[in-house]
């Protein structure tokens, strides 16, 4: 699979992978559970949530399914599909009508999201504020950045102001746009042919004083087990938390499928987390021509909008 290609569908696939224990934040029970039923691509169920701490938020949905930070994925792949580069009125003119009531979106609505369709409904579209983003630092400020990296063809400078640019629509955060930049700087950088861990160590620069020095902790840090990863970085949807995480299930996963499995196992915002994740483990595999660590086939098979994601890949490079 084409390095661009597979950042895309690794973000993709390991969000679907993580949906049926997402926001389960009790380690305990999510071992229960895998034990007993299994870890990836599980129907959300109630009864995994009850008596202990999570949310359980994904009734409507099934095996297969995205969360909200998937969907803002493949939305900004087609988003590119229809138009050929962003164009920032007509995004957030076509974010309203698919995430906005009586649109396409079934699922749970974050609070960026539900602010930011606050700000924009009432307005005309020529009235859209560049930045109608809420004052979040959660993670769906990353969801769109495998489709904005692997579209870039500039530099990093550049690639800096357009990430900035689009996490503002959402994530009007301070925080929210250090982990932006860092998370994409790390793409950008494997997908050049860098090793994850040079990625990881080189990003740094565009992280913020705050993150920083988080991340430097995460990459000093030993193997954790899912449990001590959980207690010493934390797993909920702020991305302080959940960045931190991610490099430390970057430095020490061999694989696509153990770096996945790991971040489930951790709890929490697994489905935030795994953007990210999957984008770069997947694209490190396509780039090193490493089958064995790459997506796992069945995988790719579960994820139940693998064809509106192929379909709108074939456009941009019919276009392209």
């Amino acid at each position: 699979m084409e390095p661009r290609l597979a950042a895309i569908i690794g973000a993709l696939t390991a969000d679907a992978a993580a949906l049926g224990l997402h926001w389960l934040y009790d380690t305990e029970r999510i071992a229960h559970v895998e034990k007993t039923t299994g870890l990836v691509f599980l129907s959300p169920d109630q009864q995994n949530y009850r008596d202990v701490s999570g949310y359980f938020a994904h009734g409507n949905k099934t095996s297969g399914d995205s969360s909200g930070y998937g969907e803002l994925c493949l939305f900004m792949l087609r988003h590119y599909a229809r138009h050929g580069r962003f164009d920032r009125l007509s995004y957030q003119s076509e974010y309203c009508a698919f995430f906005g009531p009586g649109g396409g979106y079934q699922g749970y609505v974050d609070f960026p999201m539900r602010q930011t369709l606050q700000v924009l409904l009432p307005l005309k579209m020529e009235d859209f504020p560049e930045q109608s983003g809420a004052d979040d630092d959660q993670f769906a400020a990353l969801s769109t950045l495998p489709v904005v990296v692997t579209m870039h063809s500039g530099t990093i400078e550049a690639l800096m102001v357009q990430i900035e640019r689009i996490v503002r629509i959402t994530n009007n955060n301070a925080d929210a746009l250090s982990a932006a930049k860092y998370a994409g700087s790390v793409l950008w950088n494997v997908l050049q042919g860098k090793s994850i861990h040079q990625a990881l160590t080189d990003s740094l620069a565009h992280a913020g004083e705050k993150l920083t020095t988080r991340i430097e902790q995460a990459l000093q840090t030993p193997k954790l087990s899912c449990i001590d990863a959980a207690k010493q970085f934390g797993s909920s949807c702020h991305v302080l938390e959940g960045m931190p995480l991610i490099a430390h299930i970057l430095q020490h996963a061999h694989d696509f499928r153990s770096a996945v499995q790991e971040n489930i196992r951790v709890g929490g915002d697994s489905c935030g987390r795994s953007i990210m994740l999957g984008a770069i483990m997947a694209s490190q595999s396509a780039t090193q021509c490493k089958t064995d660590t790459a997506i796992p086939l069945e995988w790719l098979a579960r994820y139940r909008k693998l064809i509106v994601a192929a379909d709108a890949w074939a456009k941009l490079s019919v276009s392209g």
